[in-house]
This record gives structure tokens, C-alpha cells and sequence, in this order.
């Protein structure tokens, strides 16, 4: 779609990273930035998004038939993420309202989060660190704070696409694992680099030492892993989610590693987020729980940044979405 520069207005919802409102205003575009150190409520979010004709957001914004109904007027929505889970799509194509999103470039940074978590895990780093803080750290104990040792071991990756690509590489690399994993559709490309194997999902269950989620959030993944499924895994079993919280049933996570059901649990994600400072997770010897960090880094969130706007740039100059999620909407135009 063409537009003046001058008629283009893009509201940030949040506080993004520089390199990417600098693409936006070379444009010429105008460029709204909301400047408190909190979300925008919905109403806000509609309120504001009235005055503009795109939006650059993140997954914290509830983008659904509400706003939508309220905010039709849309050229584009650029979702600074890869995610789009909190966008109703079906909805904005129906509209035709183009969604983008910046895949790709936060690859490297979430699977060094997942990679960090299962060590953290299997050496109970972040327990023993607090060990320290409440003055515990006293004498030797040789079978005292006893790890697992990684090297050799089975890594199972429910969805293997880039960022479970770069997980499988890391450990192949660093600890000879074997890489196990399950997907939609099997992955070619990922079999001949690092040797996956593709399984059952059942398979992938029983047989994983550490089994990390990496894939979407959707219909048939929400809530995948419940009792049923940590009842099959392996008692010296680490899990880690580096996905989305809703993936896992988080009450019945706690139950398997009060229970010795699994070993251990490494999380970058929660349901809900953020997770409340009483959550018993926390507490836990062999869990490590992060702030959903897994793209925070200098580099990735500038390149995220970029992407997102990129996609705006492209669509106002009348050439194709670089990173369009929804590629039906050009067909209700």
C-alpha cells in the first residue's frame, strides 16, 4: 500500500529499540512512542491506535477481535517477535490487515537461554547461588548438592525448526548428545547436520534425558505437557520451555518434581506471566525459572527492532511484507 510519508503514523507500544524507530523516522513517517515504563492497557492501546494508521507491537498486547472491531482502520501490525499467539490473525485477515513479525534473529539467543537452563538445571546453579545468599554455604559435604552430568546423553526437542536447530547444535557440539525430536513435519535439513532422529511424540517422552520445547503456541500444543506426560518421562529426566508457558500444565509440573516423577525443570516462560514471587517454583532445588529473556540481547532486540519496522517500511513502499505471517490477507485486498 502507497502513502505520503506525511499521512503515515505508527505508534510504538512500548519503548523499542532506537535502530528501529530510526528506520521509521527516515521515512518521514510520523512516529508515536508510548513513553511510561508500563503496558498500555487495551483501552489505551485502542485509544491510541485510533490516531494512527500502524502499529508496531509486542506479544504482551492483546491484539484480538475487540481491538480489532475498534481498530479496522489499520494498514499493517508489525509484531516485534516471532511469536504472534496474542494476535487473533483469522480476524485481521479478515480485515485485511497485514500481521509481520521478525523471525530468525533471535534463534541464537533463545537456544543459549534453553542451552544455559538445562546446565543450570542439571548442576542446581541457581538453588546453591541462593544457598550462599541465606549464609548455607558452610562446610564440605561430599554427597551434599549433587549434579548430573550431561555428556553422552539423549536430547529431545519438541519442534525442531531454527531456534530447536541451534539447541541441537549446541549440544551435540559441547556434549556428544543424541538428538531425538518430534515435529509436525520432519526436518531434513536439521537430520543431515546434526544427526536427529525423528520419533513419536511418545517416543520422544520416554526416551529424552532433557527434553526442550521449541515449538509454537497453538491449539494442539497448549497445555501438551500435563500429568499424562511427565508420568512417561524418565525420573532423571530435565525439562525445559523456552516456548510458552501455556505449553505446560504448570500445577502438574510441580506435582512430578515434588514427586521425583521427573528430575528437574529449567523454564524462560510462565503461565502466567510474570510469575508471582510466592510461586513454589522458585523454590525448587532443581528448577531455574527466568524472566522470559530469551531474546535479550544487544543484538538481537536491535535486529528485532529492524525487522519490525522493515515491515512497515516495505508495505508503505509498496513492495512486499519481508516477514508477512498472514499471506491469505493479500487475497481479500
Amino acid at each position: 500500500m502507497k502513502r505520503e510519508a506525511k499521512d503515515v503514523k505508527v505508534l510504538l507500544s512500548r519503548q523499542f529499540p532506537e535502530r528501529g524507530i530510526k528506520i521509521l523516522r527516515q521515512e518521514g513517517y510520523g512516529v508515536t512512542v508510548w513513553d511510561k515504563d508500563r503496558p498500555m492497557t487495551q483501552k489505551e492501546l485502542i485509544e491510541n491506535s485510533r490516531s494512527h494508521t500502524a502499529l508496531f507491537c509486542t506479544l504482551s498486547e492483546k491484539i484480538d477481535k475487540v481491538f480489532l472491531d475498534e481498530c479496522s482502520h489499520l494498514d499493517i501490525i508489525s509484531q516485534f517477535g516471532v511469536g504472534y499467539d496474542n494476535i487473533d490473525i483469522y480476524q485481521a485477515t479478515r480485515r485485511g490487515i497485514p500481521v509481520g513479525n521478525t523471525p530468525g534473529v533471535l534463534s541464537d539467543a533463545t537456544a543459549d537461554v534453553a542451552f544455559g537452563l538445562m546446565i543450570s538445571v542439571s548442576r542446581k546453579m541457581g538453588y546453591l547461588h541462593k544457598s550462599i545468599l541465606r549464609g548455607d554455604w558452610n562446610y564440605f559435604r561430599p554427597n551434599a548438592n549433587l549434579g548430573i552430568e550431561l555428556k553422552n546423553k539423549i536430547l529431545g526437542l519438541f519442534g525442531l525448526g531454527r531456534i530447536g536447530l541451534e539447541m541441537a547444535k549446541r549440544c551435540r557440539g559441547a556434549y556428544n548428545m543424541e538428538i531425538i525430536y518430534h515435529n509436525r513435519s520432519r526436518n531434513s535439513e536439521a537430520e543431515r547436520e546434526t544427526g536427529a532422529k525423528y520419533v513419536s511424540f511418545n517416543d520422544l517422552v520416554q526416551s529424552s534425558d532433557v527434553l526442550s520445547v521449541h515449538t509454537s503456541l497453538n491449539q494442539e500444543t497448549t497445555g501438551r505437557f500435563d500429568k499424562k506426560v511427565f508420568d512417561m518421562m524418565k525420573p532423571s529426566a530435565i525439562f525445559i520451555n523456552t516456548a510458552r508457558g501455556q505449553i505446560h500444565n504448570e500445577e502438574d509440573l510441580i506435582h512430578a518434581l515434588d514427586n521425583g516423577i521427573i528430575w528437574g525443570a529449567g523454564l524462560d516462560v510462565t503461565n502466567p506471566e510474570p510469575m508471582l514471587p510466592s510461586n513454589r517454583l522458585l523454590s525448587m532445588e532443581n528448577v531455574m525459572v527466568l524472566p522470559h529473556i530469551g531474546s535479550a540481547t544487544v543484538e538481537t532486540r536491535n535486529k528485532m527492532a529492524e525487522l519490525a519496522a522493515l515491515n512497515i517500511k516495505e508495505f508503505y513502499r509498496g513492495k512486499d511484507i519481508p516477514n508477512l505471517v498472514n499471506p491469505e490477507v493479500l487475497k481479500t485486498g
